[in-house]
Protein backbone atom coordinates (compact mmCIF):
# COMPACT_ATOMS: atom_id res chain seq x y z
CA UNK A 1 0.00 0.00 0.00
CA UNK A 2 1.17 3.40 -1.01
CA UNK A 3 2.16 6.14 1.96
CA UNK A 4 0.57 9.74 1.52
CA UNK A 5 0.03 13.08 3.13
CA UNK A 6 -1.93 13.36 5.40
CA UNK A 7 -5.64 14.18 4.00
CA UNK A 8 -4.98 12.76 0.51
CA UNK A 9 -5.97 9.64 -1.16
CA UNK A 10 -3.29 6.98 -2.06
CA UNK A 11 -4.23 5.32 -5.11
CA UNK A 12 -2.64 1.82 -4.27
CA UNK A 13 -3.46 -1.91 -6.11
CA UNK A 14 -6.42 -1.93 -8.31
CA UNK A 15 -8.64 -4.91 -8.55
CA UNK A 16 -11.01 -5.74 -11.07
CA UNK A 17 -14.53 -7.79 -10.41
CA UNK A 18 -15.27 -8.55 -14.16
CA UNK A 19 -17.37 -11.44 -13.95
CA UNK A 20 -20.80 -9.27 -15.18
CA UNK A 21 -22.31 -9.67 -18.72
CA UNK A 22 -23.37 -6.07 -18.74
CA UNK A 23 -23.10 -2.93 -17.51
CA UNK A 24 -22.98 -1.82 -13.88
CA UNK A 25 -25.55 0.62 -12.85
CA UNK A 26 -24.75 0.43 -9.02
CA UNK A 27 -22.45 -0.72 -6.56
CA UNK A 28 -23.09 -1.00 -2.67
CA UNK A 29 -20.94 -1.62 0.29
CA UNK A 30 -22.04 -4.16 3.00
CA UNK A 31 -22.21 -1.90 6.03
CA UNK A 32 -18.73 -4.17 7.49
CA UNK A 33 -17.58 -3.70 4.29
CA UNK A 34 -16.51 -7.11 3.55
CA UNK A 35 -19.53 -7.68 0.67
CA UNK A 36 -19.83 -5.91 -2.37
CA UNK A 37 -23.24 -5.65 -4.09
CA UNK A 38 -23.11 -4.40 -7.83
CA UNK A 39 -26.10 -4.61 -9.89
CA UNK A 40 -25.89 -5.04 -13.54
CA UNK A 41 -27.98 -4.36 -16.94
CA UNK A 42 -27.89 -8.38 -17.62
CA UNK A 43 -30.96 -8.37 -14.72
CA UNK A 44 -28.42 -9.77 -12.52
CA UNK A 45 -27.14 -9.10 -8.83
CA UNK A 46 -23.91 -9.97 -7.75
CA UNK A 47 -22.17 -10.32 -4.46
CA UNK A 48 -18.40 -9.84 -3.77
CA UNK A 49 -16.08 -10.83 -1.12
CA UNK A 50 -14.29 -7.43 -1.23
CA UNK A 51 -10.78 -8.38 0.17
CA UNK A 52 -9.99 -11.35 -2.46
CA UNK A 53 -12.59 -10.52 -4.67
CA UNK A 54 -14.30 -13.87 -5.03
CA UNK A 55 -17.41 -13.96 -6.35
CA UNK A 56 -19.85 -15.28 -4.00
CA UNK A 57 -23.41 -15.27 -5.28
CA UNK A 58 -24.96 -14.08 -8.73
CA UNK A 59 -28.52 -14.15 -8.00
CA UNK A 60 -31.41 -13.48 -11.09
CA UNK A 61 -35.37 -13.25 -10.43
CA UNK A 62 -35.78 -9.67 -12.13
CA UNK A 63 -37.45 -10.30 -15.91
CA UNK A 64 -35.06 -6.81 -16.58
CA UNK A 65 -32.28 -4.72 -16.19
CA UNK A 66 -31.30 -4.49 -12.45
CA UNK A 67 -31.14 -0.78 -11.58
CA UNK A 68 -30.07 -0.18 -8.65
CA UNK A 69 -29.16 -2.01 -5.26
CA UNK A 70 -28.39 -1.33 -1.81
CA UNK A 71 -27.55 -3.01 2.01
CA UNK A 72 -29.97 -2.72 4.41
CA UNK A 73 -28.10 -0.94 7.46
CA UNK A 74 -28.27 -4.19 9.94
CA UNK A 75 -26.74 -6.11 7.02
CA UNK A 76 -28.95 -8.42 7.10
CA UNK A 77 -30.81 -7.42 3.64
CA UNK A 78 -30.63 -5.71 0.01
CA UNK A 79 -33.33 -4.54 -2.13
CA UNK A 80 -32.66 -4.32 -5.87
CA UNK A 81 -34.71 -2.20 -8.11
CA UNK A 82 -35.41 -2.88 -12.03
CA UNK A 83 -36.88 -2.29 -15.35
CA UNK A 84 -39.36 -5.00 -14.98
CA UNK A 85 -40.89 -2.33 -12.20
CA UNK A 86 -40.47 -4.42 -9.00
CA UNK A 87 -38.30 -4.17 -6.18
CA UNK A 88 -36.95 -7.13 -4.76
CA UNK A 89 -35.83 -7.58 -1.04
CA UNK A 90 -33.16 -10.36 -0.59
CA UNK A 91 -31.76 -12.00 2.66
CA UNK A 92 -28.09 -12.01 2.90
CA UNK A 93 -27.46 -15.06 4.97
CA UNK A 94 -29.64 -17.20 2.44
CA UNK A 95 -29.08 -15.34 -0.83
CA UNK A 96 -33.07 -15.79 -1.53
CA UNK A 97 -35.70 -13.41 -2.17
CA UNK A 98 -38.41 -12.69 0.48
CA UNK A 99 -40.72 -10.29 -0.86
CA UNK A 100 -41.71 -9.07 -4.53
CA UNK A 101 -42.72 -5.29 -3.84
CA UNK A 102 -44.77 -4.70 -7.07
CA UNK A 103 -48.11 -3.12 -8.77
CA UNK A 104 -51.19 -4.87 -7.36
CA UNK A 105 -53.88 -3.00 -8.98
CA UNK A 106 -53.71 -1.10 -12.26
CA UNK A 107 -56.89 0.98 -11.64
CA UNK A 108 -55.10 2.46 -8.29
CA UNK A 109 -51.91 3.02 -8.81
CA UNK A 110 -51.52 5.42 -6.07
CA UNK A 111 -52.09 3.22 -4.12
CA UNK A 112 -50.74 0.31 -5.64
CA UNK A 113 -46.84 -0.46 -6.52
CA UNK A 114 -44.69 1.20 -9.78
CA UNK A 115 -45.99 1.14 -13.01
CA UNK A 116 -42.82 2.10 -14.53
CA UNK A 117 -39.21 0.95 -14.10
CA UNK A 118 -37.98 2.05 -10.34
CA UNK A 119 -34.99 3.96 -9.98
CA UNK A 120 -33.65 4.33 -6.89
CA UNK A 121 -34.59 2.12 -2.80
CA UNK A 122 -33.62 3.27 0.03
CA UNK A 123 -33.65 1.81 3.60
CA UNK A 124 -34.35 3.55 6.98
CA UNK A 125 -31.68 4.12 9.19
CA UNK A 126 -33.58 1.43 11.67
CA UNK A 127 -33.61 -0.92 8.38
CA UNK A 128 -37.40 -1.37 8.77
CA UNK A 129 -38.81 0.90 5.90
CA UNK A 130 -37.63 1.48 2.48
CA UNK A 131 -38.68 3.87 0.05
CA UNK A 132 -38.62 3.75 -3.53
CA UNK A 133 -38.66 6.06 -6.84
CA UNK A 134 -38.85 5.89 -10.75
CA UNK A 135 -40.05 6.53 -13.74
CA UNK A 136 -43.21 7.00 -12.81
CA UNK A 137 -42.76 9.74 -10.78
CA UNK A 138 -43.84 8.52 -7.46
CA UNK A 139 -42.21 8.18 -4.10
CA UNK A 140 -43.98 4.50 -2.27
CA UNK A 141 -42.63 4.03 1.37
CA UNK A 142 -42.95 -0.07 2.25
CA UNK A 143 -42.79 -1.82 5.26
CA UNK A 144 -39.56 -4.23 5.04
CA UNK A 145 -41.20 -6.81 7.00
CA UNK A 146 -44.10 -7.51 5.39
CA UNK A 147 -43.37 -6.00 2.13
CA UNK A 148 -46.63 -4.15 1.98
CA UNK A 149 -46.90 -0.74 1.22
CA UNK A 150 -47.57 2.24 3.57
CA UNK A 151 -48.19 5.18 1.56
CA UNK A 152 -48.14 6.97 -1.25
CA UNK A 153 -45.68 9.72 -0.68
CA UNK A 154 -46.45 12.49 -3.53
CA UNK A 155 -45.11 13.21 -7.44
CA UNK A 156 -42.19 14.63 -8.48
CA UNK A 157 -42.71 16.60 -12.17
CA UNK A 158 -40.52 13.92 -14.07
CA UNK A 159 -38.78 10.65 -13.23
CA UNK A 160 -37.09 10.05 -9.61
CA UNK A 161 -33.79 9.23 -10.17
CA UNK A 162 -32.33 8.92 -6.49
CA UNK A 163 -33.82 8.86 -2.99
CA UNK A 164 -31.49 8.55 0.79
CA UNK A 165 -33.38 8.78 4.29
CA UNK A 166 -31.71 11.26 6.75
CA UNK A 167 -29.72 9.99 9.60
CA UNK A 168 -32.69 10.42 11.84
CA UNK A 169 -34.71 8.25 9.98
CA UNK A 170 -37.50 11.74 10.19
CA UNK A 171 -37.17 12.48 6.72
CA UNK A 172 -36.52 11.33 2.65
CA UNK A 173 -34.58 13.07 0.02
CA UNK A 174 -35.95 12.38 -3.42
CA UNK A 175 -33.62 13.90 -6.46
CA UNK A 176 -35.46 14.17 -10.34
CA UNK A 177 -35.79 15.44 -13.75
CA UNK A 178 -37.54 17.76 -12.88
CA UNK A 179 -34.08 19.77 -11.43
CA UNK A 180 -35.75 19.72 -7.84
CA UNK A 181 -34.76 17.66 -4.56
CA UNK A 182 -37.47 17.29 -1.85
CA UNK A 183 -37.34 16.63 1.36
CA UNK A 184 -40.19 14.67 2.65
CA UNK A 185 -41.51 15.04 6.37
CA UNK A 186 -42.13 11.70 7.60
CA UNK A 187 -43.08 12.59 10.64
CA UNK A 188 -46.26 13.54 9.05
CA UNK A 189 -49.19 11.41 9.34
CA UNK A 190 -51.43 10.44 6.31
CA UNK A 191 -53.07 11.88 4.75
CA UNK A 192 -51.36 15.17 5.05
CA UNK A 193 -47.55 15.12 3.80
CA UNK A 194 -45.51 17.99 4.18
CA UNK A 195 -42.70 18.43 2.12
CA UNK A 196 -40.00 21.61 1.11
CA UNK A 197 -38.30 21.60 -2.13
CA UNK A 198 -34.22 22.37 -2.51
CA UNK A 199 -34.00 24.69 -5.62
CA UNK A 200 -30.30 25.53 -7.39
CA UNK A 201 -29.48 23.16 -10.28
CA UNK A 202 -30.27 23.95 -13.85
CA UNK A 203 -30.17 19.97 -15.21
CA UNK A 204 -31.66 17.08 -14.03
CA UNK A 205 -31.08 15.50 -10.47
CA UNK A 206 -28.88 12.13 -11.15
CA UNK A 207 -27.92 11.55 -7.67
CA UNK A 208 -28.15 12.20 -4.23
CA UNK A 209 -26.49 11.00 -0.91
CA UNK A 210 -27.00 11.98 3.29
CA UNK A 211 -23.85 12.22 5.32
CA UNK A 212 -23.58 10.48 8.48
CA UNK A 213 -23.60 14.25 10.29
CA UNK A 214 -26.92 14.82 8.35
CA UNK A 215 -25.36 16.64 5.52
CA UNK A 216 -27.35 16.34 1.54
CA UNK A 217 -24.70 15.76 -1.31
CA UNK A 218 -26.49 16.06 -5.14
CA UNK A 219 -24.89 14.89 -8.00
CA UNK A 220 -26.73 16.53 -11.82
CA UNK A 221 -26.55 17.16 -15.41
CA UNK A 222 -25.28 20.62 -15.02
CA UNK A 223 -22.23 19.22 -14.28
CA UNK A 224 -22.25 19.93 -10.57
CA UNK A 225 -22.21 19.09 -6.98
CA UNK A 226 -23.93 21.11 -4.66
CA UNK A 227 -23.95 20.27 -0.54
CA UNK A 228 -27.15 21.46 1.30
CA UNK A 229 -27.69 21.85 4.77
CA UNK A 230 -31.32 20.88 4.67
CA UNK A 231 -32.27 21.93 8.28
CA UNK A 232 -31.95 25.53 6.71
CA UNK A 233 -31.85 24.78 3.25
CA UNK A 234 -29.44 26.69 2.22
CA UNK A 235 -26.43 25.34 -0.07
CA UNK A 236 -22.90 25.35 2.03
CA UNK A 237 -20.15 24.66 -1.35
CA UNK A 238 -20.55 23.96 -5.09
CA UNK A 239 -18.40 21.59 -6.71
CA UNK A 240 -17.89 22.54 -10.17
CA UNK A 241 -15.12 20.35 -12.06
CA UNK A 242 -16.86 17.90 -13.87
CA UNK A 243 -17.24 18.18 -17.87
CA UNK A 244 -19.68 15.71 -17.96
CA UNK A 245 -22.86 14.95 -15.82
CA UNK A 246 -22.42 13.61 -12.58
CA UNK A 247 -23.81 9.67 -12.11
CA UNK A 248 -22.89 9.04 -8.85
CA UNK A 249 -21.85 10.59 -5.52
CA UNK A 250 -20.61 9.10 -2.16
CA UNK A 251 -19.81 10.80 0.90
CA UNK A 252 -16.77 9.10 3.08
CA UNK A 253 -17.48 8.09 6.57
CA UNK A 254 -16.09 11.20 8.32
CA UNK A 255 -18.10 13.67 5.73
CA UNK A 256 -14.92 15.26 4.62
CA UNK A 257 -14.53 13.99 1.74
CA UNK A 258 -17.11 13.17 -1.05
CA UNK A 259 -16.42 11.05 -4.38
CA UNK A 260 -18.05 11.42 -7.42
CA UNK A 261 -18.41 9.85 -11.23
CA UNK A 262 -19.33 11.62 -14.00
CA UNK A 263 -20.10 10.07 -17.47
CA UNK A 264 -16.62 9.84 -17.97
CA UNK A 265 -13.77 7.50 -17.66
CA UNK A 266 -12.43 9.97 -14.10
CA UNK A 267 -13.34 9.78 -10.88
CA UNK A 268 -13.12 12.34 -8.45
CA UNK A 269 -12.47 13.14 -4.95
CA UNK A 270 -13.43 16.37 -3.51
CA UNK A 271 -12.72 18.20 0.01
CA UNK A 272 -16.29 19.16 1.46
CA UNK A 273 -15.20 21.84 3.30
CA UNK A 274 -13.13 23.95 0.58
CA UNK A 275 -15.10 22.42 -2.40
CA UNK A 276 -11.73 22.03 -4.19
CA UNK A 277 -11.10 18.68 -5.85
CA UNK A 278 -8.17 17.07 -4.34
CA UNK A 279 -7.72 13.74 -6.86
CA UNK A 280 -8.78 12.74 -10.19
CA UNK A 281 -8.32 9.27 -10.72
CA UNK A 282 -8.56 7.98 -14.51
CA UNK A 283 -8.32 4.63 -14.45
CA UNK A 284 -8.43 2.11 -17.12
CA UNK A 285 -12.10 1.92 -17.15
CA UNK A 286 -14.76 2.40 -19.52
CA UNK A 287 -17.26 4.69 -18.25
CA UNK A 288 -17.70 5.24 -14.38
CA UNK A 289 -21.06 4.43 -13.94
CA UNK A 290 -21.03 3.84 -9.76
CA UNK A 291 -18.82 5.05 -6.92
CA UNK A 292 -18.52 4.63 -3.16
CA UNK A 293 -16.33 4.01 0.12
CA UNK A 294 -15.99 1.01 2.48
CA UNK A 295 -17.69 2.27 5.98
CA UNK A 296 -13.71 2.50 7.11
CA UNK A 297 -13.60 5.18 4.42
CA UNK A 298 -10.24 2.67 3.45
CA UNK A 299 -11.53 1.66 0.02
CA UNK A 300 -13.35 3.63 -2.79
CA UNK A 301 -14.81 1.54 -5.59
CA UNK A 302 -15.93 2.47 -9.14
CA UNK A 303 -17.70 0.64 -11.48
CA UNK A 304 -17.76 1.29 -15.52
CA UNK A 305 -19.35 -0.26 -18.50
CA UNK A 306 -17.14 -2.09 -20.24
CA UNK A 307 -18.65 -5.15 -19.13
CA UNK A 308 -18.69 -3.75 -15.74
CA UNK A 309 -15.35 -4.19 -13.96
CA UNK A 310 -14.47 -2.64 -10.89
CA UNK A 311 -11.43 -0.43 -10.00
CA UNK A 312 -11.14 -0.21 -6.25
CA UNK A 313 -8.36 2.22 -5.31
CA UNK A 314 -6.87 1.79 -1.49
CA UNK A 315 -7.10 4.85 0.34
CA UNK A 316 -4.78 5.36 3.36
CA UNK A 317 -6.17 8.77 4.10
CA UNK A 318 -6.54 9.16 7.61
CA UNK A 319 -10.12 10.05 9.45
CA UNK A 320 -10.66 14.03 10.46
CA UNK A 321 -13.81 15.31 10.90
CA UNK A 322 -16.02 17.71 8.49
CA UNK A 323 -15.79 21.32 9.49
CA UNK A 324 -19.02 22.40 8.42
Amino acid sequence: MNSGAPGTLAVGRVKFFGRHHGEVNSSAFSPDGRRLLTASEDGCVYGWETQSGRLLWRLSGHAGPVKFCRFSPDGRLFATTSCDCTIRLWDVAETKCLHVLKACSLSNPVSAGHQRSVETVSFSPDSKQLASGGWDKRVKLWEVQSGQMLRHLGDHRDSIQSSDFAPGSDSLATGSWDSTICIWDLRMGTPVIFHQELEGHSGNISCLCYSASGLLASGSWDKTIHIWKPSTRSLLVQLKGHVTWVKSIAFSPDASQLASAGYSHMVKVWDCNTGKCIETLKGVLDVAHACAFTPDGKLLVSGAADQARREVHRSIKPPRASRI
